[in-house]
């Protein structure tokens, strides 16, 4: 039998060096553990340093966190890249925008990570409430990861109302390139615990 095709996320942000690549492998490393073969997470870059490899202190990052930073290289963000996607996390709304730039059918399917976060935060929590509807059932009753996953755009929509951020900022992971560790630290802060709550949503949620 043929294996099903594996549910494809890209993460974007600028070079590709710094925290895009941090989102890529941790993401990987955790959706490895919910369903092995099941996710299939790359990153790009708007502006990429095509090439390079991750910079040292977010490889440190990626490396605390259980991930592996070996064997990566920046590259640029393409339509062609972006044509096979089931979902795109940026890591600002402008990154987003440029996204949109490169193909707006992908509208429904492209968030930046921390609003994705908020949002699958909200959709358990009109779920848990009990609050049925013909999109919570589908979601449920999804057989396979794909069809959960390729299908959240719809149900995501239906709670985004919910998610809305308190500022604007809440929704942008900062740039740490060629500043101090504190900026990397703060990066950390802002893009690790969207990337838990992603993991933590896939853990409870994914078909296996």
């Amino acid at each position: 039998m043929e294996s099903p095709t594996p549910v494809r996320i890209l993460t974007v942000c600028t070079g590709n060096i710094c925290r895009s690549p941090v989102a890529e492998r941790l993401l990987q490393a955790g959706l490895d553990q919910v369903l092995p073969g099941g996710f299939e997470v790359r990153s790009a870059g708007t502006r990429a340093m095509v090439g390079s490899p991750i910079q040292p202190l977010s490889a440190d990052i990626v490396r605390m966190y259980g991930g592996t930073d070996k064997g990566f290289a920046a590259r640029q963000l393409t339509p062609k890249i972006l044509r096979d996607t089931d979902i795109v996390l940026t890591m600002t709304s402008k990154h987003r925008g440029e996204v949109l730039q490169l193909d707006a059918s992908l509208l429904k399917r492209t968030f930046t990570i921390r609003e994705f976060a908020r949002m699958l935060e909200a959709l358990e929590e009109r779920d848990a409430a009990g609050e049925t509807s013909a999109e919570k059932a589908s979601g449920e009753k999804a057989s396979d990861a794909g069809t959960l996953w390729r299908g959240l755009s719809a149900r995501l929509a239906s709670v985004r109302h919910l998610a809305l951020a308190a500022d604007s900022a809440d929704n942008e992971v900062i740039d740490p390139y060629k500043r101090e560790p504190e900026v990397y630290r703060q990066m950390e802060d802002e893009l690790a615990p969207a990337i838990l709550t992603i993991l933590r949503y896939a853990r409870l949620n994914t078909p296996t």
